[in-house]
This record gives structure tokens, C-alpha cells and sequence, in this order.
């Protein structure tokens, strides 16, 4: 049976029932069959539950490099690796193919240590979309340096926080950056965080935007002059299965980011394995995730899932809107894309345009189209299936966190029937448990309850950097033995899972456990409706009531109010019941999102709770300004 690369249902089925029959050696045999290893592992699994302390192909060596180029040079080594598109659609595309993606991550693994840096420093990474972002977290990897990757859209604040969190003693940055029409200062945001950075000793300065820009003497370099000089080959560093391959930090609901970290056997077999499944990658296609590399999903589905899987990955350096709405559909028809993984945030925004910039553009070399970051709510999932996919490119709504270093529940495509709204199955080697408050596990199907997992999986996170105690006081301490997600699900009488949205979105209103999604996927369907988010409020009779932050359609602008509202609440009251009407609802220009397009719920439940003089630190907001007008428009 292969248990690599999964066919049909049926397989499906076989496969999952031995993975869970057998997770150790289904692992292993995962592992041994699809990689190279410098030596082999002495233990498959080491896990000690009460100490949420998990090692998996311990005594084992590799380096993922040797995984992701490599091995790949004899028979692909004139392959296209990274197809870089750049933020102007006037400007060419690059392809760069393994040979030359080994020769400049080499070069650059160079230069790194040519600076001193050696195995087990960290480097934090603050850079666009171009392909030197990709370059510099492989070179990391291939000289065994950690590498922690900054969004290159966060705060001086948030950049310098993580560096010191982490004690980075580089920075690899940019001049600039460019985002649509605008251009971004990124080496003035690095200099105004580096003011209070004790451990930083080097910058390094890629040139994208060609901007004037101030170089400190001693500590900031100009990338090229140094590759220029470079040495196109440098050994692997042999690594350790458990040594830490990367830190990724991950907003805390309070306190500070967390810094997960990931180590680097597990996470490259379980990556490359759940990329080849959940997108049935093929030998010549072209697959492109829309995420940045500042996030799990880019570090996973953009870099290490597949270029161990030999694939053709698209960088895209641009936003979805520049210069018009349809250019990722110009991008798709250009570059033949075959798999397009993308946010319901993107696709909402996305619907919301003409349907002429979608159907100017030939999309027939589609055949797996992919969400992640949220659930998709039913009105996109249709507009996606009906206008991107034309029926005929299943929708793979994956459920997975930073935490899990891949994807956990999702359909496999022409395997698993789809259904809007649901993750579906767990995938091979995940065993998901439904538990009640109580700390009892929910047997049978037609239930709700937080999602857990009960069996360790290869990328899980190993900790949070420097801080184990937290790790388990946010992920073990709420169920015994368990990993707990901190979300909410819904197993229908198949057994699929849809996510209900987080726990602390779930609202109890008059006794009843309501959760945020459904209610919005109920309030989107609305003709006029384009996105909606929902928060509870005290209320003196029910405990909580519902209050509900819309954005409309311009066709809603200029609708009665009024009659608005009681249409929404219609509409909840056909698809849930009248218990989930909304007490308030707010019309509202724009909703808090953070830079990965998760809708900011706990600002919109303080304005609710008329506590907006208590938001703290907004500024690593993908939109700051939207949260005064949601207040103004509170008063």
C-alpha cells in the first residue's frame, strides 16, 4: 500500500485506519520511503503527555536542504523551483530553477557565516516577498541557524519585541518594499526597532526598492557586494532530528507573542507529506499559495511542504487588488496555475468586485483550489466553486494552526466529497477528540464540542521559545494528556468536522452555546451583506447577548437601515433559529484584521463592551485606522 500519496476514498480510509492503528510505524515508514537521512533514527516517538515533551525520529540526522534541493538536482535540476511574480505586472517573472536556488542559497549560507553566525544562532528575517525572503530562511536551515521570520508589515514594536524575545544576534531586511502602488520603508522601521536590540551585531540590506537609506558603519551590510564574492557551495550542517529548525511567533489572546518553535525532522516529513495529499501535487504542475512567508502557512506551503515534494512554487510579491481586482486571475491564466491556495478574507474581498475580472482571464488549468487562515463561509465557498473552480476544481478547506506546522483536517481532492463549511476528515496520523467542559471526551457523531487532538503528530510545536511552562499551561493544561486547540467543532453524522470558530468565540446566550461562525455564515448570505463579525455583550436578562459588526455591499449603502437590520435577523432566525438574533448590529466601514486576515474579535468585543479605552497595542494591525471609525460609529 503506498502510504505517501493517497488515490481515492477508499485508500484514504486504509491509509488513515493504519496511521491510527499504528502511528509509529506509519510514520517511520512515511520517513524512510521519502527522504534522505544522514543516519538513521534509534527511536520512532519519545512523548511524555504530563510534560507535553514530544521527540519524534530521535537519534536521527539530516538537514532539510539536502530534502528540498539537493536530492532534486539530477532529475530536476533544471526544473523551475521558485517562480518569482513581482508586484508589477509590467515587470518580468523569474523563474529560478534548483540548480540556481541551490547555488544562492549557498552563497548565502556563505555570507552568513562569513559573518560568524553558526549553528543555534537565531536570525531574524524582516523582508518582502522576493525571493532573497525564501533564499535566506533555506540558508538558515542549511547551516543549522534558527530562523525567525518577521512579517514585513509589522511595527518597529512588534519587530523589536520578537527580537529580543528570541535574542537574534542578525537582520536580514530590505531597503524597501513595494505593496500595490505604494512603496514601504522597511530599513527605517528595522532601524527605528534596532534602538533597543542589545543582541543585534549585523544587518544585512537587500536592495529592492533602490532607495536612499541609512547604513550604520560597522553593523549594516549590503547583501549583493557579499554574494557576489561567495562561494557557490557550502556543506550541508548535519542536524539533529529534534534540534530547532525555526521560530515563528503567533499572537497571544494576552501577554506577549508567543515564539513557537519547530524542529526539523518531524516538520519536514509532515510537511512535505500533507502538501502532496491535500493538493495531489503532480510533476508538472504550477501551485501557488498567495500567503506571505511571515506566516506558518508560507513557511509550511510556500518553502519546505514543497520543495521537498520537488515542486514549482509561486512567490507572488503583490496584493490581490493591484492595479485591478483581477490580477491574481492574470497571474493564474499567465503562469497555468494548477493549485491556488488562498483566505476567505482574499475571496470575500474578491467577490465583493465585478465578475468581469474574473471572466477575462482563462482559469481552466485549475484543478485544486485551497482556503486556509479561517473557515470559509457558504456565500464564498459558492462564489469560489462557482466562478474560480467552475464546478470542477474541489475546494480544500483546511483547518491547521502555527502550533500544528501543517495540515490537520481537510479533504483530500477526488477523494473526499466536500461539503461548504466543513475541514471534512482528519488527515492520516491526526486522531481529533471532541471534548466537553466537563473534560469528557464526546463520543458519536451530531455533536459540538473543543476540538483536541489525542496523539502526537510529527510538526507539532515542540514549545515556546524559552518558556516551556507556558507551552503547556496554553495547550496541555485544559485537557488531561491532550492537545487543546482552542477551537470549537461541529461533527456531523459522517463524521466530518467544521470549525465553529474559537472557544472564546463561542457565546452563551440564554443558556445556549452559540457559535460565532455559523451566525456570520448565516448574516453573509444576505444580498447585501460583505462580511460580518460577531462578539457577545452583557446583557441583564440573557447573560449575553449578540452584537454584530457589518460591512455592506455598496449595493446596501443606501438601504434603510432600519429594514437592514430586520432582514439580517430573518435571515438568522430561517438558518439557525431566533436565538441567535443579534441584539445590535453596527454598521461598519472596515473590521480589525491582523496581517494574516484574521478579524481582530477581541478589539470589536471591547468597543462592544463600550471599553475601547482599553484595546492595548493595535499597531500591528493590518488596518489600525478602521478600529476609531468602528468606534465613532459605536457612539
Amino acid at each position: 500500500m503506498n502510504l505517501y500519496h493517497i488515490q481515492n476514498l477508499e485508500h484514504y480510509f486504509q491509509v488513515y485506519r493504519h496511521s491510527v492503528d499504528a502511528p509509529e510505524q506509519f510514520w517511520a515508514q512515511i520517513a524512510q520511503d521519502n527522504f534522505v537521512w544522514q543516519k538513521p533514527w534509534n527511536t520512532i516517538l519519545n512523548w511524555n503527555p504530563d510534560t507535553a515533551e514530544v521527540r519524534w525520529f530521535e537519534g536521527a540526522q539530516l538537514n532539510i536542504t539536502e530534502n528540498c534541493l539537493d536530492r532534486h538536482l539530477e532529475t530536476r535540476g533544471d526544473k523551475t523551483a521558485i517562480l518569482f511574480e513581482p508586484n508589477d505586472p509590467n515587470d518580468p517573472a523569474e523563474h529560478i530553477t534548483y540548480k540556481e536556488l541551490h547555488t544562492r542559497v549557498c552563497k548565502f549560507a556563505n555570507v552568513l557565516k562569513d559573518k560568524g553566525i553558526k549553528k543555534g544562532d537565531r536570525i531574524c528575517i524582516y523582508l518582502p516577498m522576493i525571493p532573497e525572503l525564501a533564499i535566506a530562511v533555506l540558508a538558515c536551515a542549511r547551516i543549522g541557524a534558527i530562523h525567525s521570520v518577521v512579517f514585513a508589515g509589522f511595527s518597529a514594536t512588534a519587530l523589536s519585541t520578537r527580537i529580543n524575545d528570541a535574542e537574534c544576534s542578525m537582520v536580514i531586511t530590505s531597503d524597501g518594499s513595494f505593496r500595490g502602488s505604494k512603496t514601504i520603508d522597511l530599513k527605517g522601521i528595522v532601524d527605528e526597532a534596532l534602538e533597543d536590540t542589545p543582541t543585534i551585531e549585523n544587518v544585512l540590506v537587500v536592495k529592492r526598492i533602490h532607495s536612499d537609506i541609512v547604513m550604520k558603519e560597522g553593523r549594516d551590510y549590503l547583501v549583493q557586494p557579499l554574494l557576489d564574492v561567495a562561494s557557490g557551495d557550502c556543506p550541508i550542517e548535519v542536524m539533529d532530528a529534534e534540534d530547532p529548525l525555526f521560530i515563528l511567533y503567533t499572537s497571544g489572546s494576552t501577554g506577549k507573542p508567543k515564539g513557537m518553535v519547530h524542529t526539523t525532522a518531524g516538520y519536514m516529513v509532515y510537511s512535505a507529506y500533507t502538501f502532496k495529499n491535500v493538493f495531489q501535487y503532480q510533476e508538472d504542475d504550477v501551485y501557488w499559495c498567495t500567503a506571505d512567508i511571515g506566516w506558518i502557512t508560507g513557511h509550511s506551503y510556500i518553502v519546505y511542504g514543497p520543495l521537498a515534494n520537488g515542486a514549482t512554487t509561486v512567490m507572488y510579491e503583490g496584493v490581490p487588488s493591484y492595479p485591478d481586482w483581477g490580477r491574481f486571475w492574470e497571474v493564474v491564466q499567465k503562469h497555468k496555475i494548477t493549485q491556488f491556495y488562498t483566505a476567505p478574507t482574499a475571496i470575500r474581498a474578491l467577490a465583493k468586485e465585478n465578475l468581469e475580472f474574473v471572466e477575462k482571464y482563462n482559469l481552466s488549468s485549475l484543478k485544486v483550489l485551497g482556503t486556509v487562515g479561517e473557515p470559509i463561509n457558504e456565500e464564498a465557498w459558492h462564489w469560489y466553486n462557482d466562478n474560480i473552480g467552475k464546478k470542477r476544481s474541489p475546494i480544500v478547506d483546511t483547518w491547521w494552526q502555527t502550533e500544528t506546522g501543517g495540515i490537520m483536517i481537510s479533504p483530500i481532492p477526488f477523494a473526499t466529497p466536500t461539503i461548504p463549511t466543513f475541514a471534512t476528515l482528519p488527515l492520516p496520523g491526526i486522531q481529533p477528540a471532541l471534548m466537553d467542559e466537563h473534560g469528557k471526551e464526546i463520543l458519536g457523531n451530531q455533536v459540538d464540542g473543543r476540538l483536541c487532538i489525542k496523539f502526537p503528530w510529527p510538526s507539532m510545536a515542540r514549545t515556546i521559545w524559552g518558556n516551556h511552562q507556558r507551552y503547556i499551561d496554553t495547550y496541555f493544561s485544559a485537557f488531561a494528556k491532550k492537545y487543546f486547540t482552542g477551537d470549537g467543532a461541529f461533527r456531523d453524522a459522517t463524521g466530518y468536522y467544521r470549525i465553529t470558530g474559537r472557544v472564546d468565540d463561542v457565546i452563551i446566550v440564554s443558556g445556549h452555546n452559540l457559535g460565532t461562525a455559523p451566525i456570520e455564515d448565516a448574516i453573509n448570505e444576505h444580498p447585501a451583506v460583505a462580511e460580518s463579525a460577531i462578539v457577545g455583550f452583557p446583557h441583564d436578562i440573557k447573560g449575553n447577548a449578540l452584537y454584530g459588526y457589518v460591512i455592506l455591499k455598496e449595493t446596501g449603502e443606501t438601504r434603510n437601515h432600519e429594514n437592514l437590520r430586520k432582514e439580517i435577523n430573518q435571515v438568522i432566525t430561517e438558518k439557525i433559529g431566533p436565538i441567535a438574533k443579534l441584539d445590535k448590529i453596527q454598521f461598519t466601514i472596515g473590521l480589525p484584521k491582523t496581517r494574516s486576515g484574521k478579524i481582530m474579535r477581541r478589539i470589536l468585543r471591547k468597543i462592544a463592551h463600550g471599553e475601547s479605552d482599553q484595546l492595548g497595542d493595535i499597531s500591528t494591525l493590518l488596518n489600525p485606522e478602521v478600529v476609531e471609525a468602528v468606534i465613532k460609529e459605536a457612539l
